[in-house]
Protein backbone atom coordinates (compact mmCIF):
# COMPACT_ATOMS: atom_id res chain seq x y z
CA UNK A 1 0.00 0.00 0.00
CA UNK A 2 1.25 3.43 -0.94
CA UNK A 3 1.57 6.50 1.21
CA UNK A 4 -0.57 9.34 -0.12
CA UNK A 5 -0.64 12.98 0.91
CA UNK A 6 -0.91 16.29 -0.90
CA UNK A 7 -0.20 19.97 -0.46
CA UNK A 8 -2.99 22.26 -1.63
CA UNK A 9 -2.42 25.75 -3.07
CA UNK A 10 -5.51 26.97 -1.23
CA UNK A 11 -7.70 25.79 1.60
CA UNK A 12 -9.93 22.83 0.82
CA UNK A 13 -13.50 23.67 -0.06
CA UNK A 14 -16.28 22.21 2.08
CA UNK A 15 -17.18 19.88 -0.80
CA UNK A 16 -13.65 18.46 -0.77
CA UNK A 17 -13.25 18.36 2.99
CA UNK A 18 -14.32 14.72 3.30
CA UNK A 19 -15.65 11.77 1.36
CA UNK A 20 -17.89 8.78 1.96
CA UNK A 21 -17.28 5.26 0.67
CA UNK A 22 -20.85 4.10 0.38
CA UNK A 23 -22.03 0.51 -0.15
CA UNK A 24 -24.50 -0.55 -2.80
CA UNK A 25 -26.80 -1.70 0.03
CA UNK A 26 -26.73 -0.95 3.74
CA UNK A 27 -26.49 -4.36 5.42
CA UNK A 28 -26.33 -3.25 9.03
CA UNK A 29 -26.84 -0.24 11.30
CA UNK A 30 -23.06 0.25 11.48
CA UNK A 31 -21.30 3.46 10.41
CA UNK A 32 -17.50 3.72 10.26
CA UNK A 33 -15.70 7.05 10.48
CA UNK A 34 -12.05 8.09 10.19
CA UNK A 35 -11.75 11.72 11.35
CA UNK A 36 -7.96 11.91 11.69
CA UNK A 37 -6.52 10.25 8.57
CA UNK A 38 -6.75 13.30 6.29
CA UNK A 39 -3.59 14.23 4.41
CA UNK A 40 -4.52 17.27 2.28
CA UNK A 41 -2.38 20.08 3.69
CA UNK A 42 -3.05 23.68 2.59
CA UNK A 43 0.17 25.52 1.73
CA UNK A 44 -0.76 28.51 3.88
CA UNK A 45 -1.06 26.17 6.88
CA UNK A 46 2.37 24.67 6.22
CA UNK A 47 3.90 28.14 5.87
CA UNK A 48 2.38 29.22 9.19
CA UNK A 49 3.97 26.29 11.03
CA UNK A 50 7.33 26.32 12.73
CA UNK A 51 7.65 22.57 12.11
CA UNK A 52 8.99 20.65 9.15
CA UNK A 53 6.39 18.74 7.16
CA UNK A 54 7.20 15.33 8.66
CA UNK A 55 6.84 16.69 12.20
CA UNK A 56 3.59 18.38 11.23
CA UNK A 57 2.21 14.99 10.18
CA UNK A 58 2.85 13.36 13.57
CA UNK A 59 -0.77 13.81 14.64
CA UNK A 60 -2.25 11.95 11.67
CA UNK A 61 -3.99 8.64 12.16
CA UNK A 62 -1.93 7.57 9.18
CA UNK A 63 -3.40 4.99 6.77
CA UNK A 64 -6.51 4.31 8.88
CA UNK A 65 -8.66 5.30 5.90
CA UNK A 66 -6.85 2.68 3.81
CA UNK A 67 -7.04 0.01 6.51
CA UNK A 68 -10.85 0.34 6.71
CA UNK A 69 -11.37 1.05 3.00
CA UNK A 70 -13.05 -2.31 2.29
CA UNK A 71 -16.04 -1.32 4.45
CA UNK A 72 -18.47 -1.04 1.49
CA UNK A 73 -17.77 -4.69 0.57
CA UNK A 74 -19.50 -5.60 3.84
CA UNK A 75 -22.40 -3.22 3.35
CA UNK A 76 -20.95 -0.57 5.68
CA UNK A 77 -20.33 3.12 4.85
CA UNK A 78 -17.01 4.76 5.71
CA UNK A 79 -16.69 8.52 6.24
CA UNK A 80 -13.18 9.97 5.93
CA UNK A 81 -11.87 13.49 6.50
CA UNK A 82 -9.51 14.80 3.81
CA UNK A 83 -8.19 17.66 5.94
CA UNK A 84 -5.48 16.90 8.52
CA UNK A 85 -6.24 16.77 12.19
CA UNK A 86 -3.51 19.34 12.91
CA UNK A 87 -5.46 21.83 10.76
CA UNK A 88 -8.84 21.34 12.43
CA UNK A 89 -9.99 18.43 14.58
CA UNK A 90 -13.53 17.07 14.03
CA UNK A 91 -13.28 14.94 17.17
CA UNK A 92 -13.68 18.02 19.36
CA UNK A 93 -16.49 20.40 20.21
CA UNK A 94 -16.89 23.03 17.47
CA UNK A 95 -15.02 25.70 19.44
CA UNK A 96 -12.61 24.13 21.92
CA UNK A 97 -9.97 26.84 21.58
CA UNK A 98 -6.90 27.97 23.51
CA UNK A 99 -6.99 31.78 24.01
CA UNK A 100 -3.18 31.96 24.10
CA UNK A 101 -3.08 30.94 20.41
CA UNK A 102 -5.08 33.95 19.20
CA UNK A 103 -4.44 37.65 18.60
CA UNK A 104 -8.01 38.64 19.34
CA UNK A 105 -10.43 37.83 22.12
CA UNK A 106 -12.43 34.65 21.67
CA UNK A 107 -16.24 34.74 21.79
CA UNK A 108 -18.03 33.77 24.99
CA UNK A 109 -19.30 30.52 23.48
CA UNK A 110 -15.77 29.16 22.99
CA UNK A 111 -14.80 26.40 25.41
CA UNK A 112 -11.38 27.57 26.57
CA UNK A 113 -10.93 25.36 29.63
CA UNK A 114 -11.60 21.78 28.53
CA UNK A 115 -9.00 19.14 29.36
CA UNK A 116 -8.25 18.85 25.64
CA UNK A 117 -7.59 22.58 25.30
CA UNK A 118 -5.35 22.49 28.36
CA UNK A 119 -3.42 19.60 26.78
CA UNK A 120 -2.89 21.61 23.59
CA UNK A 121 -5.17 19.53 21.39
CA UNK A 122 -8.34 21.56 20.97
CA UNK A 123 -10.36 22.04 17.79
CA UNK A 124 -7.40 24.02 16.47
CA UNK A 125 -4.46 22.15 17.95
CA UNK A 126 -1.56 23.96 19.57
CA UNK A 127 0.81 21.00 19.46
CA UNK A 128 1.42 17.83 17.47
CA UNK A 129 1.49 14.38 19.05
CA UNK A 130 5.06 14.62 20.34
CA UNK A 131 4.40 17.90 22.14
CA UNK A 132 5.96 20.35 19.68
CA UNK A 133 4.22 23.67 19.10
CA UNK A 134 2.73 24.00 15.62
CA UNK A 135 2.63 27.73 14.93
CA UNK A 136 5.19 30.49 14.57
CA UNK A 137 2.72 33.28 15.23
CA UNK A 138 -0.69 33.75 16.76
CA UNK A 139 -3.84 33.17 14.74
CA UNK A 140 -6.98 35.23 14.33
CA UNK A 141 -10.34 33.90 15.43
CA UNK A 142 -11.65 34.43 11.90
CA UNK A 143 -9.10 31.88 10.64
CA UNK A 144 -10.32 29.32 13.19
CA UNK A 145 -13.96 30.07 12.34
CA UNK A 146 -13.26 29.58 8.62
CA UNK A 147 -11.68 26.18 9.20
CA UNK A 148 -14.61 25.12 11.37
CA UNK A 149 -17.19 26.36 8.84
CA UNK A 150 -15.50 24.87 5.76
CA UNK A 151 -14.23 21.57 7.18
CA UNK A 152 -15.52 20.64 10.63
CA UNK A 153 -19.19 21.39 10.04
CA UNK A 154 -19.48 19.65 6.62
CA UNK A 155 -17.83 16.54 8.09
CA UNK A 156 -20.35 16.40 10.94
CA UNK A 157 -23.23 17.17 8.60
CA UNK A 158 -22.34 14.09 6.55
CA UNK A 159 -21.85 12.00 9.68
CA UNK A 160 -25.23 13.08 11.04
CA UNK A 161 -26.86 12.21 7.71
CA UNK A 162 -25.36 8.70 7.78
CA UNK A 163 -26.48 8.17 11.36
CA UNK A 164 -29.98 9.48 10.61
CA UNK A 165 -30.28 7.11 7.67
CA UNK A 166 -29.22 4.14 9.80
CA UNK A 167 -31.68 5.13 12.51
CA UNK A 168 -34.52 5.41 9.99
CA UNK A 169 -33.75 1.96 8.55
CA UNK A 170 -32.79 0.06 11.69
CA UNK A 171 -34.17 2.03 14.62
CA UNK A 172 -30.69 3.02 15.83
CA UNK A 173 -27.04 2.84 14.94
CA UNK A 174 -23.60 1.65 15.96
CA UNK A 175 -20.98 4.29 15.13
CA UNK A 176 -17.40 3.02 15.12
CA UNK A 177 -14.90 5.89 15.24
CA UNK A 178 -11.61 4.63 13.83
CA UNK A 179 -8.27 5.94 15.09
CA UNK A 180 -4.63 5.05 15.54
CA UNK A 181 -2.26 5.88 18.38
CA UNK A 182 1.51 6.08 18.89
CA UNK A 183 2.91 2.85 20.25
CA UNK A 184 4.34 4.70 23.27
CA UNK A 185 2.60 7.37 25.34
CA UNK A 186 3.70 10.89 24.44
CA UNK A 187 4.97 13.62 26.79
CA UNK A 188 1.50 15.12 27.27
CA UNK A 189 -0.26 11.77 27.75
CA UNK A 190 -1.16 10.14 31.09
CA UNK A 191 0.82 7.05 30.05
CA UNK A 192 3.91 8.98 28.97
CA UNK A 193 6.79 6.68 28.03
CA UNK A 194 4.80 3.45 28.42
CA UNK A 195 4.14 0.86 25.73
CA UNK A 196 0.50 0.58 24.73
CA UNK A 197 -1.84 -2.31 24.00
CA UNK A 198 -2.56 -3.30 20.39
CA UNK A 199 -6.15 -2.07 20.56
CA UNK A 200 -7.84 0.35 22.96
CA UNK A 201 -11.62 0.54 22.94
CA UNK A 202 -13.22 3.73 24.23
CA UNK A 203 -16.86 3.85 25.31
CA UNK A 204 -16.64 6.86 27.63
CA UNK A 205 -16.50 4.43 30.56
CA UNK A 206 -19.74 2.74 29.59
CA UNK A 207 -21.68 5.89 28.69
CA UNK A 208 -21.57 5.82 24.88
CA UNK A 209 -22.10 2.16 24.01
CA UNK A 210 -23.76 -0.92 25.46
CA UNK A 211 -21.56 -3.39 27.27
CA UNK A 212 -22.69 -6.21 25.02
CA UNK A 213 -21.57 -4.43 21.84
CA UNK A 214 -18.25 -3.40 23.38
CA UNK A 215 -17.64 -6.94 24.60
CA UNK A 216 -18.47 -8.33 21.16
CA UNK A 217 -15.77 -6.16 19.57
CA UNK A 218 -13.35 -6.75 22.46
CA UNK A 219 -13.70 -10.52 22.31
CA UNK A 220 -13.37 -10.62 18.54
CA UNK A 221 -10.07 -8.72 18.59
CA UNK A 222 -8.87 -11.00 21.39
CA UNK A 223 -9.71 -14.05 19.27
CA UNK A 224 -7.51 -12.53 16.55
CA UNK A 225 -4.65 -12.48 19.11
CA UNK A 226 -4.60 -8.75 19.78
CA UNK A 227 -4.01 -7.35 23.25
CA UNK A 228 -7.06 -5.22 24.03
CA UNK A 229 -7.67 -2.67 26.76
CA UNK A 230 -10.52 -0.28 27.46
CA UNK A 231 -10.77 3.47 28.06
CA UNK A 232 -7.20 4.08 29.22
CA UNK A 233 -5.62 6.28 28.10
CA UNK A 234 -8.34 6.96 25.48
CA UNK A 235 -11.97 6.78 26.57
CA UNK A 236 -13.36 8.52 23.49
CA UNK A 237 -13.60 12.07 22.20
CA UNK A 238 -16.37 14.43 21.17
CA UNK A 239 -17.74 12.00 18.58
CA UNK A 240 -18.39 9.15 21.01
CA UNK A 241 -19.64 11.53 23.70
CA UNK A 242 -21.96 13.44 21.37
CA UNK A 243 -23.42 10.65 19.26
CA UNK A 244 -23.43 7.79 21.76
CA UNK A 245 -26.85 7.47 23.42
CA UNK A 246 -27.18 3.75 24.20
CA UNK A 247 -30.48 4.16 26.06
CA UNK A 248 -31.91 5.33 22.70
CA UNK A 249 -30.36 2.49 20.69
CA UNK A 250 -27.62 4.82 19.41
CA UNK A 251 -24.16 3.49 20.23
CA UNK A 252 -20.70 4.93 19.61
CA UNK A 253 -17.37 3.19 20.16
CA UNK A 254 -13.87 4.49 19.56
CA UNK A 255 -11.21 2.07 18.30
CA UNK A 256 -7.55 3.01 18.70
CA UNK A 257 -5.03 0.88 16.80
CA UNK A 258 -1.37 0.80 17.82
CA UNK A 259 0.69 2.28 14.97
CA UNK A 260 3.57 -0.02 15.77
CA UNK A 261 1.50 -2.87 14.31
CA UNK A 262 1.53 -1.51 10.79
CA UNK A 263 3.81 1.48 10.19
CA UNK A 264 7.23 2.97 10.75
CA UNK A 265 6.29 5.78 13.10
CA UNK A 266 9.53 7.72 12.59
CA UNK A 267 9.07 8.24 8.85
CA UNK A 268 5.30 7.62 8.51
CA UNK A 269 5.57 4.72 6.08
CA UNK A 270 3.56 1.47 5.99
CA UNK A 271 5.28 -1.71 7.10
CA UNK A 272 4.49 -5.28 6.00
CA UNK A 273 2.30 -5.72 9.09
CA UNK A 274 -0.28 -3.45 7.47
CA UNK A 275 -1.34 -6.25 5.13
CA UNK A 276 -2.17 -8.57 8.03
CA UNK A 277 -3.84 -5.78 9.98
CA UNK A 278 -6.11 -4.88 7.07
CA UNK A 279 -7.02 -8.54 6.63
CA UNK A 280 -7.95 -8.73 10.31
CA UNK A 281 -9.90 -5.46 10.17
CA UNK A 282 -11.86 -6.93 7.25
CA UNK A 283 -12.76 -9.83 9.52
CA UNK A 284 -13.90 -7.35 12.17
CA UNK A 285 -16.06 -5.50 9.63
CA UNK A 286 -17.55 -8.77 8.40
CA UNK A 287 -18.53 -9.47 12.00
CA UNK A 288 -19.97 -5.96 12.43
CA UNK A 289 -22.09 -6.47 9.31
CA UNK A 290 -24.00 -9.18 11.22
CA UNK A 291 -25.29 -6.70 13.80
CA UNK A 292 -29.05 -6.26 13.61
CA UNK A 293 -31.76 -4.02 15.08
CA UNK A 294 -32.23 -6.24 18.13
CA UNK A 295 -28.55 -5.84 19.05
CA UNK A 296 -29.00 -2.07 19.42
CA UNK A 297 -31.53 -2.37 22.19
CA UNK A 298 -29.40 -4.57 24.40
CA UNK A 299 -28.63 -3.61 27.95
Amino acid sequence: MQETYSVSDTSLSSKESHYVLYPADLNAPVILASPHSGTDYPKDFIRSSRLDFLSLRRSEDSFIDQIFSDAPKYGLPLLCARFPRAYVDPNREPFELDPSMFLDKLPEYANTKSSRVLAGVGTIAKIVANGQNIYRDKLTFSEAATRITNHYRPYHKSLSKLLFEAKELFGGYFLVDCHSMPSVGGPEDPDAGRLRADIILGDCFGNSCSERLVSTVHNFFTQLNYKVERNRPFAGGFTTQHYGKPNQGCHALQIEINRGLYMDEAIIKPRPGMIKLQSDINKVMKMLAKIRRADLNCG
